[in-house]
């Protein structure tokens, strides 16, 4: 991944962006060197607290010193627990474990808890900071560009299981958002491209200006352009900050966040998980078939799907089923029917997707017949 764009001198002063929850607004911090200013951000934000950071093995070999060093500094306490990293994190086992790691730390309900790391890290800790003591307060730094640009906002804490994605949790809103873009050297690029569906995504949804901008600036965004990349994450935040502010326990308006999403987490569930697909990967994947289908039910025009696939194509990421590592095997049409009957936006047994009526204006749709996607299923696998 080039980095020499990256320099200290740009872009100093933060970009701020409210999530309007009256008294339980926060803001996103997004910019350079947010890692080294975290110490006097928290202190001034919570005078002489305590801090327990939760992080996984890779996060913490490049970022945990730096983020002591800064909260020393500022003179507040704190201790790390490091994880291991990947998806299969997100358990019940590794919640327990981590519950108890906090208690042994006494963290008690006026201190903070810390999630730096990516969409995993973020969730799981705040998760069990939603259920410690039956709640503390927690502060998301996150170090992937998906997490910058969706999971570390709005508030969606959670573990996976057997049976899907996501499907044990609570919403518990972070009391700030620290996206430091210089972290995202770091990254492996397969990563940063799986990030980078979920910053596609917001075009998609409620933005074609914004998707026509990242059609003409993929490029720079993964040349870590740092003027491309912060417009990229702002815009994503933004978007998901006006929205959750709108609906922040997702009744309605919030649904259009799971673009793809529901074909995508059953590929996830049925690939176990793990490296086979990454998260970002599966939405990809999704939000072509969501465009797709949405063209099938003659709801938009032809050939759309053909420019997200091209998009997306581009950007390095899996377009179609047969992308998937050992699809034939693993994918199979009652399998996948049944994940999907598991999504956790179903309402009485009935499957709720997000179609396309074009770039830019997605929709909740309630109304669509297991038959009718039993059929666009088999065509496509």
């Amino acid at each position: 991944m080039a980095s020499e764009h990256m320099s200290k001198q740009a872009l100093k002063e933060p970009e701020t962006i409210t999530v309007a929850l009256g008294e339980r607004s926060y803001d996103i911090c997004i910019g350079n060197d947010l890692l080294d200013q975290a110490g006097p951000i928290i202190e001034q934000l919570r005078p002489g607290v305590k801090c327990s950071i939760v992080t996984d093995e890779n996060v913490a070999r490049h970022h945990l010193a730096p983020l002591q060093t800064s909260l020393e500094t500022a003179g507040i306490k704190n201790k790390a627990i490091t994880l291991k990293p990947g998806e299969q994190t997100k358990s019940f086992d590794q919640l327990s474990a981590l519950v108890e790691n906090l208690l042994e730390q006494k963290i008690e309900r006026g201190d903070l808890v810390i999630a730096l790391g990516g969409g995993v890290i973020g969730d799981l800790t705040g998760f069990a900071a939603s259920i410690l003591r039956r709640g503390v307060d927690f502060i998301q730094i996150p170090t992937s560009l998906l997490a910058q640009v969706d999971s570390s906002v709005g508030g969606k804490t959670g573990i996976n299981s057997q049976y899907g994605k996501n499907l044990i949790g609570a919403f518990h809103q972070p009391i700030l958002v620290l996206c430091d873009i210089d972290v995202l050297k770091t990254l492996e690029p397969r990563q940063f491209h799986a990030g980078y569906a979920e910053v596609v995504k917001y075009g998609l949804i409620r933005d074609a200006d914004f998707f026509h901008w990242l059609e003409d600036n993929r490029a720079k965004i993964y040349d870590l352009n740092p003027e491309a990349l912060i417009h990229a994450i702002k815009t994503s935040c933004m978007m998901k900050a006006a929205i959750v502010s709108e609906d922040e326990k997702e009744h309605g308006l919030r649904a259009l966040l799971n673009l793809g999403h529901t074909f995508g987490h059953a590929f996830e569930a049925l690939t176990g998980y793990g490296d086979k697909l990454l998260h970002g990967e599966a939405i990809a994947i999704g939000m072509v078939l969501a465009f797709e289908f949405s063209q099938q039910l003659n709801l938009c025009d032809q050939g759309l799907a053909n420019r997200v696939q091209s998009h997306f194509q581009d950007a390095q990421l899996p377009t179609k089923i047969q992308d998937i590592p050992d699809a034939a095997q693993i994918i199979t049409l009652d399998a996948l029917m049944e994940k999907m009957a598991q999504d956790k936006k179903v309402e009485r047994s009935q499957l709720v997707f997000i179609l396309a009526k074009a770039i830019g204006e997605a929709f909740v749709s309630r109304d669509i017949k297991p038959q009718t996607l039993k059929r666009f299923l088999e065509q496509n696998l």
